[in-house]
């Protein structure tokens, strides 16, 4: 059972920046792929970015040019920088873990864009 925290989320004005952190209970590198997925209100999860073998990167459209996904194998994490950020990309923000065989969720983070 993979346990994953996340943080980092809060209020911020558009155009500003955060980074999001997703703790795991196991080594990162025993992960098939790591990700990134959000959720806003009424509408389904999306799948923003993953990292696989701590290195290969993809991204979502909407976020492409703006989130940075990254991982740091000796704490456990993933990281998720967000920059420009818009009033669209508020939403509550969840980190994924993939072993192919079962996927695990943590309990999301809010991320709130307004001014």
């Amino acid at each position: 059972q993979v346990q994953l925290v996340e943080s980092g989320g809060g209020l911020v004005q558009p155009g500003g920046s955060l980074t999001l952190s997703c703790v795991a209970s196991e080594s990162i590198s025993s992960m098939y792929r790591m990700g990134w997925y959000r959720q806003a209100p009424g509408k389904q999860r999306e799948l923003l970015a993953t990292i696989l073998n701590s290195a290969i990167t993809n991204y979502a459209d909407s976020v492409k040019g703006r989130f940075t996904i990254s991982g740091d194998n000796a704490k456990n994490t993933v990281y998720l920088q967000m920059n420009s950020l818009k009033p669209e990309d508020t939403a509550v923000y969840y980190c994924n873990a993939d072993k192919i065989i079962r996927k695990y969720w943590g309990k999301g983070t809010l991320v709130t864009v307004s001014s």
